[in-house]
């Protein structure tokens, strides 16, 4: 009865979205491209390649599911499901390490989003196919589990789909989920819910969680506790520094004769606090990567109206037009935030003062920049965790605290240079987790 209800409010729930997705879809081609996979449909050429990989069994009658679809034996695919930018990371480190391990494997990347799109096609080789994730209906689902046949599915973080988890389980495919969490607002309902979730749980051979806290989370909504190990976060494996990218991106500040203060993934707010700042400090010059950059129009007026020349990646600008005036540089193209905190001298990072959630704070940890958070970290949270108890990083609660220490360890280079060798000890300190979870895996599967 709850599995009717749960399809009958999710056909609801589509129909009242469907023209925002709609909407989408006009603006975005790559949605209407591909609108057939929401509904199993797919493309002659990714059907032929999963074909290829996948041959029909010759001989006998295959076997059919009770909607008559046809069951074959799992043979290559493994289905590995990611929508955010930093599951799709998480995805592709997994991907790249388990070709390492077993260079015959292939991989089925499911996401939702045109942005997961664009970040899945770098993760993909031609071996692999890469699809939108059908809508959560059986229908929909089983047609797409007959047609690709994987020989196991992996889930990222918090994309618990209850259809598809529960008729992959149904058709004996190994389930995991990698790198698991459940936050703050969504741990009281996942408990309350626990009847409900426990039977979507309880499809999985293996969750792999980021910390203690998220697998009492996942048990307390009923996930077997045999069943759930405590990894640590796979985002430690996927920070890795991009050289190429700094000694580009070092031409395009070759201009810049100061120290450089970055500001990494802003949101609206912070810009305007990170303007305050600089024009406190000496020998600084700002450098501002928003994290949308649609928003690069509303950040150059900002930096005008803070009394700066702005100089925008995304013009080709490479230098203030008066060479007397005092700039700031607006890094608004995408695929270089990882070479911008390679080659400054301190970072804060965004969506963590004025917006909730933070974004990626290993990254400039990584690379030994003194890095500033704001009091809002909690998709970061077993992250956090770990790079406090290194003495790796500064969480502070204001603009004012953030002023306050930005300008006491510019001031001391001494204890800002201590500060960035902390960091990058304690990413590497934490690295191996994804490793030790595909070993685990292809264990499992064996």
């Amino acid at each position: 009865m709850k599995w009717f209800v749960y399809n009958l409010l999710f056909g609801v729930v589509w129909v009242f979205l469907l023209p925002g997705f709609l909407m989408r879809m006009c603006r975005r081609g790559g949605y209407r491209a591909r609108m057939g996979d929401r509904f199993a449909l797919y493309p002659a050429e990714i059907l032929a390649k999963i074909r290829s990989a996948n041959p029909v069994p010759k001989g006998g009658a295959a076997k059919m599911d009770s909607s008559g679809h046809e069951i074959a034996p799992p043979l290559e695919w493994v289905w590995i499901h990611a929508v955010s930018v930093g599951e799709v990371q998480v995805a592709g480190q997994l991907m790249r390490e388990w070709r390492k391990a077993e260079p015959s494997v292939r991989f089925c990347f499911s996401t939702t989003s045109s942005t997961g799109w664009k970040m899945a096609e770098r993760e993909v080789t031609e071996n692999d196919v890469l699809i939108y994730n059908p809508l959560d209906f059986p229908n929909f689902v089983k047609s797409a589990l007959s047609t690709i046949r994987p020989r196991a599915v992996i889930l990222t973080e918090s994309e618990i789909w209850p259809v598809f988890i529960r008729a992959a389980a149904k058709r004996g495919v190994p389930l995991f989920l990698i790198n698991a969490r459940v936050s703050d607002r969504s741990a009281p309902r996942y408990k309350l819910a626990r009847g409900w979730f426990k039977d979507v749980f309880s499809c999985f051979a293996r969750i792999f969680a980021q910390s203690g806290l998220d697998k009492s989370r996942l048990v307390a909504a009923g996930a077997p506790s045999d069943r759930v190990e405590v990894t640590g976060s796979f985002k430690f494996d996927v920070a890795r520094r991009n050289e190429a990218k700094e000694a580009e991106l070092r031409g395009w500040l070759s201009g810049v004769k100061t120290r450089i203060l970055l500001g990494g993934s802003t949101w609206p707010g912070e810009d305007e606090v990170l303007l305050r700042i600089v024009k406190t400090l000496d020998d600084a010059t700002l450098v501002i990567a928003p994290r949308h950059f649609e928003k690069a129009d509303a950040v150059e007026a900002n930096i005008r109206s803070a009394g700066f020349e702005c100089v925008r990646r995304s013009r080709g600008d490479s230098a203030p037009g008066d060479p007397d005036a005092k700039a700031v540089y607006l890094a608004d193209t995408t695929g270089e935030l990882m070479g911008l905190y390679g080659i400054s001298d301190m970072v804060f990072v965004g969506k963590s003062l004025c917006e909730h959630g933070s974004q990626n704070m290993i990254e400039p940890c990584l690379c030994g920049k003194p890095t500033f958070v704001g009091p809002y970290t909690e998709n970061f949270r077993p992250v956090m965790s770990d790079l406090e108890e290194g003495g790796a990083i500064v969480q502070v609660p204001d603009e004012a605290s953030l002023a306050r220490e930005i300008s006491r360890l510019w001031g001391d280079a001494a204890e800002s240079a201590a500060l960035g060798k902390r960091a990058t000890a304690a990413v590497l300190r934490r690295q191996g987790v994804v490793a030790k979870c595909i070993s685990e895996i292809r264990e499992t599967l064996a």
